[in-house]
């Protein structure tokens, strides 16, 4: 990160009444000393905690398994690897412990946890992960925060906007959940807290009501982006539209499993976007799972569509099939229609 994780907290309550940070032992309380305060000035900057002009904040060495994650947080848990944190683990390695706290938040009536991460969940993942992987004596570093619910939730968006593996997909349905949990549905209030634009944040919530049977077409959740996740989202308040998107995904969804089953590559966003946006609004309009691979498991033929007007085959790029093989592929692709009724003589 580019700045401190006590920088984020600051700006975030920048514009509210002052909110003591919890100063816990073991480790003494450093002030934050404002720009050209130096050692020579100490007992000025003293004078400055004392009467509250200047926050002292306090970093505690935590025991991961007794904090808990916020549920709030954008961030899915469940979705962090080793491999997508990868390279924080490996910075943790070489630093010799975590550098940027988390901040967190004290937790009562709780007794299996202690504490709650609001900003930082990949830090408590990765130093859980590196405990149970030759370094149990990694601690956790946190700062405790006085927060409640919706600071909690501006400080943990302020941080996941300087986050580029938070999926847009994710922070919609974040927001959507803040919207109602929050700011009583009332846009223009979350808007104007959060700081962002009204339009975008409308935006984001129309994109947070696409259904998991869609979003499960996509190789992965993070290839679901905003700009164009809006325009499928508009076209899913259509009933009969929705009906076709939703039959398309589906066969989309299998089709992504095969492929990762014959070790292929799963369909890119792109391709998977344009399959759905370019649903025939038909009720006639049937598509016929079948995909013609070459011995080597690559997808060569797939039938994309049948109906009264005609069939749509797909011929893949980079199947390696020859001439011959696309032949033979093309006639059981006819035959399976055939079998199914669905042929081009009916």
């Amino acid at each position: 990160m580019a700045r401190k994780q006590s920088d984020y907290l600051a700006a975030l309550l920048a514009d509210e009444p002052a909110e003591a940070l919890t100063n816990t032992p073991p480790v003494p309380a450093i002030p934050e000393r404002p720009r050209g305060t130096t050692l020579l000035n100490r007992e000025t900057a003293l004078a400055r905690v004392t009467s509250g002009e200047v926050r002292q904040v306090t970093q505690l060495l935590l025991d991961p398994a007794r904090v808990r994650i916020w549920p709030g947080n954008a961030r899915i848990y469940r979705d962090l690897t080793e491999e997508g944190c990868r390279e924080l683990i490996d910075s943790i390695i070489a630093e010799g412990g975590q550098k940027v706290p988390a901040v967190v938040r004290r937790l009562e009536g709780d007794a299996t946890h202690d504490f709650e991460v609001i900003a930082g969940t990949r830090r408590h993942w990765s130093i859980s992960w590196l405990r149970t992987h030759s370094y149990p004596e990694m601690q956790f570093v946190a700062q405790v925060a006085n927060l409640d619910d919706e600071a909690a939730f501006r400080l943990a968006d302020l941080e996941n906007r300087a986050r580029k593996d938070v999926s847009d997909i994710e922070r919609a349905r974040n927001y959507a959940e803040a919207l109602k949990v929050h700011y009583g549905n009332h846009l223009t209030r979350m808007a104007e807290r959060l700081k962002v634009s009204k339009g975008w944040l409308s935006k984001m919530i129309k994109v947070a009501n696409i259904p998991d049977a869609v979003i499960a077409a996509f190789a992965s959740p993070a290839d679901v982006q905003l700009k164009p996740a809006y325009a499928l989202a508009q076209l899913l308040d259509d009933k009969a539209m929705a009906k076709a998107i939703e039959s398309t995904a589906r066969d989309l969804a299998r089709e992504q499993m095969a492929r990762r089953d014959q070790g292929v590559a799963p369909y890119p966003a792109a391709d998977v976007l344009r399959r759905l946006l370019g649903t025939p609004n038909d009720p006639g309009t049937t598509v016929s799972q079948f995909t013609w691979t070459t011995p080597h498991g690559r997808p060569a033929l797939s039938i994309q569509s049948s109906n009264r007007q005609g069939v749509t085959i797909r011929l893949h790029a980079g199947s390696g099939a020859v001439t011959e093989e696309l032949v033979e592929a093309l006639r059981e692709a006819l035959q399976h229609l055939e079998a199914q009724g669905r042929g081009l003589q009916r």
